[in-house]
């Protein structure tokens, strides 16, 4: 486990070298917070208590969202794309030549990468939205850690999904419209662009039900308090079930295409 934690550690000490990066998307991220939560604003006049939200629990939303957005990869910008290329130019033989698990490695790097953009992107625009508009934030610390764990399990969803995605190149070689199409699954589903409570009926139940509703709209709502005793544990339940279940179909496809490898080239 040493192994692993000195490659969490690594992954945000590498991202930790990006600073300018880091503050323009603390800019951008930021900006499109204000852009949102006055779209919110209008939308909640007109329809107050939207989806079972209130005005200030939809700006939470918003918020949350926007500090969450790199740390959970909602437009993606994690490994998926270095993995692919790895496989399609064959370093991935060295690899899986290394005494280390090939998932285990990148998901660990992934987590280092992720509690890095929490803190570096994700709580500028926390405070900037908390300090210009009123959110429904939480004064207790237990709901704040509940929250961080709801993050975490976020954060290994959102990982397995991107793993599943990225090893398409073993087959595909070109895996980017893939990863093109998860991506714009993952904005829709996650609850980034609205609530998923927002959508009518039948189709509000089944996105709710999918993987990519782990990854943004559980978090938010556990840290607002939508969820109680019997509902809470059930909700991290939801986000642990799809993280189990995508990381064995990860290992599984994993093992499928490792089975036999064809190095371009040599």
């Amino acid at each position: 486990m040493r192994l692993y934690a000195a490659v969490a550690v690594s992954g945000f000490r590498r991202h930790a070298t990006y600073r300018m990066a880091t503050a323009a998307g603390v800019f951008t991220n930021t900006v499109f917070g204000f852009i949102l939560a006055y779209t919110f604003i209008a939308l909640w006049d007109e329809r107050p208590h939207l989806g079972g939200y209130d005005r200030g629990q939809a700006l939470t939303f918003v918020w949350v969202g926007q500090a969450l957005l790199a740390a959970v990869s909602l437009l993606g910008g994690g490994f998926e794309q270095e993995l692919q290329t790895r496989i399609r130019n064959g370093d991935i033989a060295i690899d899986l030549y290394r005494p280390a698990d090939l998932q285990l490695w990148w998901l660990s790097a992934d987590l280092g990468r992720a509690a890095f953009q929490l803190l570096g992107r994700g709580v500028v625009p926390l405070t900037a939205g908390a300090l210009c508009f009123e959110l429904t934030l939480p004064g207790d610390p237990l709901r704040w850690l509940l929250f961080l764990c709801a993050v975490t399990l976020a954060v290994v969803v959102g990982f397995a999904l991107r793993f599943l995605l990225a090893l398409c190149a073993f087959w595909l070689l070109d895996g980017d419209g893939v990863i093109m199409i998860g991506q714009l699954l993952c904005v829709f589903f996650s609850g980034t662009l609205l609530p998923l409570t927002v959508f009518p009926g039948a189709f509000a139940d089944v996105a709710q039900a999918l993987p990519w509703s782990a990854v943004l709209q559980v978090p938010v709502d556990v840290l607002i308090g939508r969820y109680a005793g019997a509902g809470l544990a059930g909700a991290l339940g939801f986000q642990a079930g799809w993280a189990a279940v995508l990381l064995a179909l990860g290992r599984l496809t994993q093992a499928r295409a490792t089975r036999k490898a064809v190095v371009q080239g040599g």
